[in-house]
């Protein structure tokens, strides 16, 4: 049996608290990314690019294939649309927002929607697409 020193140096790195930071690190980003603009899921139109509008005070308008129609994840009418859009406009006058129509809807909906828009003078208008793969 041999006896070592206690005096002997220590060469090794420990890289287990290196890995601890790494994984939380990891963590957060795969959290922070998934947090979007809030709205109801929708079948989308391809396009062959899509700008980022997505920014905290986003609004985003939802159009599922029935007809329905979302603020944000609420289901709304056209005038309490109008209604709501107008006091978050009054809050904020460059206010953006988003529309994201399923690709079934009947077009007169997404019309309908964007005269709303148009009314209450929002400039900053995206319109939700999936990006084309090449």
């Amino acid at each position: 049996m041999k006896v070592e020193e206690e005096g002997k140096v220590y060469d090794d790195i420990n890289i287990t608290p290196m890995l601890d930071v790494a994984y939380v690190l990891l963590l957060i980003f795969i959290i922070m990314t998934t947090a979007t603009v809030q709205g109801i899921t929708v079948n989308l139109p391809k396009a062959s690019s899509t700008p980022s509008l997505s920014k905290p005070k986003t609004k985003a308008i939802s159009i599922t294939p029935d007809g329905s129609i979302y603020l944000d994840t609420y289901p709304v009418s056209i005038q309490e649309l109008e209604t709501r859009l107008g006091q978050y406009k009054a809050a904020t006058p460059d206010l953006p927002v988003v529309v994201k129509a399923d690709a079934s809807v009947q077009y007169q909906k997404v019309i309908e929607v964007l005269d709303v828009v148009t009314r209450l003078q929002i400039s900053q208008l995206g319109l939700v697409t999936q990006k084309l793969v090449k």
